[in-house]
């Protein structure tokens, strides 16, 4: 049985939760786990006074339940477990974690899964600007682990990112795979303006209907039907993405690029047959 957090608070001031991670509750009391002290705005308090606790922290899975999507950084930094938000959440979720599940039901705000290590986030929304990017000032982002976004989500995606997978169902922003060093994105619906901008390294397969158009420092190589494509695809789909299983055996137009960086990242649109 999860320990569930019930969020009962009616503010607009931002609530963080940095910390408190199944990891850190299984080991803990109901009683430690309700003094648990998280910021509401600058102040702190205890955990009590905006969540009701209740059920088993033994089984190292929380269930969070209420809107918190004004509360931030749920499931940061977790190492295992799991944890489910029934509903929507706020900015940084499993920002740097390193292992276990973290679901999201609804819609999740910016930076998820930033400077992520290891793990699997399942957003079954939308998710907001710089998901599994580097903090500003950082030099790398994710170095490992998976992002699902079912939904949209917004520029920036995979920023400075050196390892992991990043799967993203409806469209993308702008700048996907910005200054990427390595790892692979897909999107399965539009994508923004300057896809993989100085990227060194890295894989972004964009299957969208509507390819957007390159930087000119990116060069067509050829066109295949990569067996690593088909082990990506597989790999998202036994986790529990949604996808068109036409893919499986779809041709692809590889670009090589960004040239004016290393140039040995690549972009790949979905082969269409020209009447």
């Amino acid at each position: 049985m999860a320990i569930t957090l019930t969020y009962n608070a009616e503010t607009t001031v931002p609530v963080e939760i940095e910390g408190l991670t199944p990891d850190w509750v299984c080991e803990k009391s109901l009683a430690e786990i309700e003094r648990f002290e998280i910021f509401h705005g600058n102040r702190r308090i205890p955990l009590a006074e905006m969540f009701a606790v209740s059920g088993d922290p033994t089984d190292a899975a929380m269930d969070f339940v209420g809107n918190l999507s004004g509360v931030h950084w749920i499931g940061a930094h977790m190492k295992k477990g799991l944890v489910r938000v029934l509903g929507n959440a706020g900015r940084h979720v499993g920002s740097q974690m390193a292992g276990g599940r973290i679901i999201v039901e609804g819609n999740a705000a910016g930076w998820v899964g930033a400077e992520m290590r290891k793990g699997l986030i399942h957003i079954r929304g939308n998710a907001g600007h710089l998901t599994g990017a580097a903090y500003r000032g950082s030099t790398k982002g994710m170095t490992g682990g998976t992002i699902l976004v079912d939904g949209n989500a917004g520029n920036e995606v995979g920023l400075t990112m050196r390892r992991g997978l990043i799967a993203i169902g409806g469209s993308a922003g702008d700048m996907l795979g910005f200054n990427m060093i390595a790892g692979t994105i897909a999107v399965f619906g539009e994508c923004g303006i300057r896809p993989g901008a100085g990227m060194r390294r890295g894989t972004l397969a964009l299957f969208g209907p509507n390819p957007p158009q390159l930087l000119p420092s990116f060069r067509f190589a050829s066109t295949y039907r990569p067996q690593a494509v088909r082990l990506m695809l597989r790999t998202l789909k036994d986790a529990g993405f949604s996808l068109d299983p036409a893919l499986l055996e779809a041709s692809v137009d590889l670009y090589h690029g960004d040239l004016v960086s290393v140039g040995r990242g690549e972009i790949l649109f979905l082969h269409r047959e020209v009447a």
